[in-house]
């Protein structure tokens, strides 16, 4: 007599998903870092991270175990809101160079320059998440630049590291060091620049144009 054998089936369990609460602090505690990044530097007591957030100092170690994670969280999240501004400039189907100046004043806004320096000082700048969210933010560049270019609107002898060059250093001075005083200068003195890479140049650039690579071998 045979009998039938039956194989259970193994059941699939599936990740939880982060409660909606929980992904709300986490979102307060990136802004809240960023906000005191800027303000103070990377050395910020995560107790006052913690208190601008409004949660507590186990909210923040649950979602971060060190500093080094909270602040790679932070410029990662800045580089993805800074491809997003670049995914909408290329999505516009008008003047092409006007999209390339409200990419760049968006990107400004993110204070880029004060939390550059906490990429090479603060953690492994080689961590896969650092990475990847580089190399979209590269991308995403390369293409807005390329269109503007292919329309004829930018001049042809500047590349993605001249313009991640002076967004870093007109958008914001140091963190620390009064940046928040020195906003009302920051789109005057990055229109005067978008005004210089208009085509046809009035004039040669010394040099070569600077690539992304050119400024990591810096």
């Amino acid at each position: 007599m045979e009998y039938a054998v039956h194989t259970a089936t193994p059941v699939q369990r599936k990740t939880p998903r982060p409660r909606a609460d929980a992904l709300r602090n986490r979102e307060r505690i990136v802004t809240a870092a960023q906000e005191m990044f800027v303000e103070f530097g990377p050395d910020v007591p995560l107790d006052e991270v913690a208190r601008r957030a409004g949660v507590g100092n186990a909210t923040v170690y649950r979602n971060f175990p060190d500093r080094d994670a909270l602040v790679r969280e932070v410029v990662c999240s800045v580089m993805d809101r800074t491809v997003r501004a670049g995914e909408l400039a290329l999505a516009e189907t008008g003047d092409a160079f006007a999209a390339l100046e409200h990419f760049v004043h968006v990107a400004a806004d993110e204070r880029i320059s004060a939390l550059c320096p906490m990429v090479s000082s603060t953690f492994d700048k080689n961590h896969p998440d650092l990475e990847a969210a580089r190399e979209r933010v590269e991308r995403v560049i390369e293409e807005v630049m390329d269109r503007a270019r292919a329309a004829g609107q930018l001049r042809p002898d500047v590349g993605v590291g001249d313009l991640m060059v002076a967004v870093a250093q007109l958008s914001r001075p140091p963190a620390g060091t009064g940046c928040l005083s020195a906003d009302r200068f920051v789109h005057r003195h990055l229109q005067l620049f978008l005004d210089g890479l208009r085509a046809p140049a009035p004039s040669v650039l010394p040099g070569t144009a600077v690539t992304m690579e050119d400024l990591r071998q810096a």
